[in-house]
């Protein structure tokens, strides 16, 4: 097949500004890939949009979606900072006064809409990917917010040296502890009736776990403080997945026939890693954010339950990411047997604000240069969807994982947000992806949770 690529304008042969990216004649700067590689970052200072085109690597085997990242013409001329600085001064003007193009496909909102979240999250990114799942679920309760943050600043101050962090964890805990108290009632009047009985037993677990910590402060257990902290945060999490009454929005009609995630899902992903002498199988845990992304998730759930990755090898593994769903032959994707076609999916990218995902265009092509995704490419194991280059509603199997951030995909501010779908995240063994190499085989892919969220699944039709 032809594997998905990346490649940043510009071309040097033209010049447009109606899809709202710039060619610069002053460079000749242009690398491909699915995401682009750490190395070489010079080529993006001239980029404006980043795109996705098929690759024709050869191979002896077959071709496979290897990135190559250069800047034209690299060998016997040197690089020219003059036309650099000129290229940065032209995307810059066009970053500040983007101009507006068509308009969005976008799904529209069941009334009541669930009205915007209250608590406003500043400071650094948020990196952590149980973090970021519970801040884009579509509730609004300030109560959980106020118990949540505090116990997710445990992390930092575990970064103090020895026992003196336990001196600012407790002052974590007395103030989660606080806001639970004062809050619960808050909390309980947010909880959808369906599922108000099991919220108030996770309540009040979370009641007694907060006891449990404070001894365990008091004991001066250091080692013990991370563990109960996941536990907690575990439990804020399940009450805030409480608290979500039903799937908020209509999906657009033209997309309302494909296998859809309304909802969150669980899958465990089991890796044969071969060279590693200390890792043999790694279960890798990914929750689907369907809320966010349901036919991005549902399309997804649907080939696992079709073990359409059981069996398959990772198929790019450079220290940047790590991708597979590379089916045998020359399909680009997953080819339903019910049709004989490829079945694709459109672009989707939910907006923080919005009550529901745009649907196939960029944030860049619709003009909305500094609008943040819900799910970003924040954390190591963000997962999302690889297309075409030109072609932002051709994803169909191809997945890859971000491992690391670079000059070009610093949190909340790069150049893939708003370009791919992303749809989970890895929450348990994500360091493990680094580990992967080419050749390394996916055994299984299982859901373990979810599954009755999804609707219109096609695996069930014969054919």
């Amino acid at each position: 097949m032809a594997p998905y690529f990346v490649r940043p304008y510009p071309h040097p042969e033209t010049t447009t500004s109606s899809s709202a990216s710039i060619v610069f004649p002053t460079t000749n700067a242009r690398f491909t890939g699915t995401v682009p590689p750490p190395n070489r970052m010079a080529a993006a200072l001239a980029s404006s949009r980043c795109c996705r085109r098929p690759s024709l690597l050869n191979s002896d085997r077959r071709r496979r979606s290897v990135v190559r990242c250069a800047l034209s013409g690299e060998k016997g001329n040197s690089f020219s900072w003059n036309k650099c600085a000129i290229s940065i001064a032209l995307s810059v003007g066009l970053i500040t006064c983007p101009p507006t193009f068509g308009w969005s496909a976008h799904a529209f909102p069941l009334e009541p809409v669930i009205p915007d979240i209250s608590v406003l999250i500043s400071g650094p990114p948020i990196k952590d990917p149980g973090a970021l799942l519970r801040y884009a679920l579509p509730i609004d309760n300030k109560a959980i917010r106020e118990v949540q943050k505090p116990l997710e600043d445990i992390t930092d101050s575990l970064k103090v040296s020895g026992v003196r962090a336990l001196d600012s964890v407790e002052r974590n805990v007395r103030q989660a502890s606080r806001a639970l108290t004062n809050g619960r009632s808050l909390i309980l009047t947010g909880l959808a009736e369906s599922k108000r009985e099991n919220g108030e037993k996770i309540l009040d677990k979370l009641a007694v776990g907060l006891e449990e910590l404070q001894r365990i402060i008091e004991d001066r257990n250091r080692n013990a403080v991370a563990p109960k902290q996941k536990e907690l945060l575990n439990y804020v999490g399940i009450v805030e997945e409480d608290m979500v009454d039903g799937f908020p929005y209509e999906v657009p009609e033209e997309y309302n026939n494909m296998p859809l995630l309304k909802g969150r899902a669980t899958v465990d992903m089991t890796v044969k890693i071969k060279d590693n002498p200390n890792v043999e199988d790694c279960v890798f845990r990914i929750v689907l954010d369907g809320y966010n992304a349901p036919v991005t998730s549902g399309n997804f759930v649907d080939l696992v339950e079709r073990k359409f990755y059981d069996g398959m090898e990772i198929q790019r593994a450079d220290g940047f990411v790590v991708q597979t769903g590379d089916p045998e032959g020359p399909a680009d994707g997953f080819i339903d047997p019910s049709t004989g076609k490829s079945r694709t999916i459109p672009l989707e990218i939910m907006v923080d604000g919005d009550k529901a995902p745009i649907y196939g265009e960029t944030l860049e092509e619709l003009g909305l240069y500094k609008a943040q995704t819900k799910l970003p490419f924040n954390a190591f194991g963000t997962m999302a969807m690889a297309r075409e280059e030109f072609d932002d509603n051709s994803a169909s199997s191809q997945v890859f994982w971000l491992l690391k951030e670079s000059e070009l995909t610093p949190s909340n501010s790069n150049i893939l947000d708003g370009r791919y779908s992303v749809f989970g995240y890895v929450t348990e063994n994500e360091d493990f992806l680094a580990d992967l190499k080419v050749g390394d085989v996916i055994e299984s892919i299982q859901v373990v949770s979810g599954l009755d969220n999804l609707v219109n699944p096609s695996y069930k039709i014969v054919g």
